[in-house]
């Protein structure tokens, strides 16, 4: 499915990068799999999500998400889901995620 540009987009695009503490990706990822998965799945206001492993640093993962508007990414953001999250993955981490804020101007959504 392809969306073309428009002159006020209301979508809202999320890039987040977590540094993990040495060798605690995969210990990061059973943490995102048993809250986020099924929360985001649940979510009507995320249109998109895409959670990676970055290729060229074991510690690294981001997620790219695309939320309804605005509203739908705050009203996520302080979900009861995200917060057990935050609590549980935030002595895995490194310091405080790198959080972009993004205004889609076109996609194309066909990721198996």
């Amino acid at each position: 499915m392809t969306s073309p540009a428009t002159d006020s987009p209301t979508t809202i695009g999320v890039l987040v990068t977590h540094r993990t503490r040495e060798g605690q990706r995969d210990a990061v990822r059973k943490i995102w799999e048993r809250h986020m998965a099924p929360a985001v799945a649940a979510n009507s206001g995320h249109l998109s999500y895409v959670y990676c492993f970055d290729d060229d640093d074991p510690n690294v993962i981001s997620a790219f998400q695309v939320y309804r508007d605005a509203r739908a990414a705050e009203d996520f953001r302080h979900s009861a889901e995200y917060e057990a999250y935050e609590t549980e993955v935030t002595p895995l981490l490194v310091g405080v995620p790198s959080v972009v804020r993004l205004t889609p101007m076109w996609t194309k959504s066909d990721v198996s």
